[in-house]
């Protein structure tokens, strides 16, 4: 009877098992196809994008959507080079978003560090004073910073494209929370080695933050590159404009060559996505790191 028993409790054992093997594989299939269906969601108008800029202008507006192009038109690539100085904007928009990222992250590492480990009068008072200037909209800011800009004479000027960008409380509060994250003893043991607190940060801190430093300087750089709105109002020289603003004047009152905007377009999508695949391995990796820790 007890050895009955005993079988008839294995076996629904392994069913119930196989049921909860079943049901968990069903939720990862169900969850793959919705992944799959929003990536493809997603995809869809870089793929129409890419299709228009090699299609006539006759074939982008057509009673059936036609996503293939009757044949291979590298028209608008050629004609964008001669309508708007792209080249001169192309270097103007890498010149900024890398110098912008630059900063920024100088800046930020200096000042998370400095939030994260040095202890002085009010040091939680003026970080909680930082960090609230996340809450204001850059819009707000935009009139101000103009006219500082033109008070220093500044406008039209690398200086008023990177300047304004240089620090910001996004990337020290960022920054503040990896540093927070690791462990003191490294640091202390440096420091009895005769190494600097700046030493601590170059040689000891940062190289064990690089996932953190990778994620915010590409969140930057796409940021700046971007950005439309601040170049367009600080710069009136067509030789100081970014590509954005560049994209934008290529669209016409009354007609627009969309083959040659959309060739624009992909050639200005094409940096976001090398930083992006260049950077892809250590963004996941501060994902799960942050994810793990907290």
């Amino acid at each position: 009877m007890s050895t009955t028993m005993t079988n008839s409790r294995a076996v629904e054992a392994v069913r119930a098992r196989r049921r909860r093997v079943v049901t968990k594989t069903a939720g990862l299939g169900l969850v793959h196809i919705v992944l799959i269906l929003g990536a493809i969601f997603m995809v869809l108008p870089f793929v129409w994008m890419l299709l228009t800029s090699f299609k006539d202008q006759s074939e982008v507006f057509t009673y059936s959507i036609q996503w293939l192009p009757s044949r291979i038109n590298l028209e608008g690539y050629r004609e964008v080079w001669s309508e708007i100085p792209f080249a001169r904007m192309y270097v103007n928009s890498f010149i900024v978003a890398i110098s912008v990222t630059v900063c920024q992250l100088v800046t930020s590492a200096l000042a998370g560090y400095a939030f994260a480990r040095l202890d002085f009068p009010g040091r939680d008072v003026v970080f909680m004073i930082y960090l609230s200037a996340m809450m204001i909209p850059h819009q707000a800011t935009v009139i101000p910073s103009f006219l500082l800009m033109r008070k220093f004479n500044m406008v039209d000027r690398y200086t008023s494209l990177i300047l304004p960008f240089a620090a910001g409380p996004f990337g020290a509060f960022m920054l503040r929370q990896f540093f927070m994250s690791m462990p003191r003893s490294l640091e202390e043991a440096a420091i009895i080695d005769g190494c600097s607190r700046f030493g601590v940060l170059r040689c000891v801190v940062l190289p064990l933050c690089k996932p953190a430093l990778v994620t915010l300087g590409l969140f930057q750089f796409m940021f700046s590159w971007n950005d439309f709105m601040w170049p367009l109002i600080v710069t009136n020289k067509m030789s100081m404009r970014t590509l954005q603003v560049g994209l934008a004047l290529l669209r016409a009152e009354v007609s627009t060559e969309w083959p040659m905007l959309m060739a624009a377009t992909v050639m200005a999508t094409v940096p976001i996505l090398v930083a992006f695949l260049a950077a892809q391995r250590q963004f996941i990796e501060s994902i799960a790191f942050t994810g793990l820790k907290y």
